[in-house]
C-alpha cells in the first residue's frame, strides 16, 4: 500500500490566504501580531490542511479594538502609552513628544496597510516603539544630542507583514525601537 503524495499549497493559494488575512486585519478581526503569526504560517504551510488552519475561524472572529481610532499622539510634560488593541485612522501616525515619554506598542494595532508610517518630533523626551518579531522597521530622521537604538530580533521577516517606517527628528531625546515575541493569550 502506498501513501498518498503530499502536495504543498501553490503560490496562488498562499497569496489568496495572505490576502484574506490582510483583509481581516484591515477589518479589525486580527491585530498586527495575530496577522504576523498567521501569515507566517501561510508561507510555512507544507499541506493544504496547514494552510486552512492559518485562516481558520476568521468568520467567527469578532471585530476588535478600541472605540477611538488614532491619527496623532501628543505628549507634553507627561507619559503617554498606547498599548493593547487600537486602530490607526490612516497608515500615517503623527507624533510629538516634549519633556515626556511616549510608548507605542504596535503588536496589537489594527491596520490593513502595507506600510505604517510614524513621523514627528521628540524634544527632551523618550520615544519607544514596540513591534512584533519578524516585522521590518526603517528608522530615520535627524538626531541632535540624542541616542537612537534599534533592538530587533534576528529572525526573518514574516512575509505579508507591513513595513514600519519611523521618521523622527530628535533633540536631547532617547529613541528606541524593540521587537518582542508573540505571546499566546491565557487559556
Amino acid at each position: 500500500m502506498t501513501t498518498p503524495m503530499r502536495v504543498p499549497p501553490s503560490e496562488p493559494e498562499r497569496e489568496r490566504a495572505a490576502e484574506l488575512l490582510q483583509r481581516a486585519a484591515g477589518d479589525g478581526r486580527l491585530t498586527l501580531e495575530q496577522f504576523s503569526v498567521r501569515v507566517g504560517a501561510v508561507w510555512a504551510a507544507d499541506t493544504p490542511d496547514e494552510l486552512a488552519r492559518a485562516t481558520d475561524g476568521l468568520d467567527q472572529t469578532p471585530i476588535v479594538g478600541s472605540a477611538s481610532t488614532v491619527d496623532q499622539v501628543v505628549t507634553v510634560f507627561s507619559e503617554n502609552k498606547r498599548r493593547g488593541r487600537w486602530r490607526l485612522r490612516t497608515p500615517r501616525l503623527k507624533v510629538f513628544t516634549m519633556f515626556g515619554a511616549t510608548e507605542l506598542d504596535l503588536r496589537e494595532v489594527l491596520t490593513g496597510a502595507d506600510v505604517i508610517e510614524i513621523a514627528g518630533t521628540s524634544l527632551f523626551g523618550e520615544f519607544k516603539v514596540i513591534v512584533p518579531e519578524g516585522v521590518e522597521v526603517d528608522l530615520s530622521g535627524t538626531v541632535v544630542f540624542s541616542s537612537r537604538n534599534m533592538h530587533l530580533a534576528a529572525v526573518p521577516r514574516v512575509a505579508g507583514t507591513p513595513e514600519v517606517r519611523i521618521h523622527l527628528t530628535s533633540w536631547f531625546s532617547n529613541v528606541e525601537v524593540v521587537s518582542k515575541p508573540y505571546k499566546l493569550p491565557p487559556a
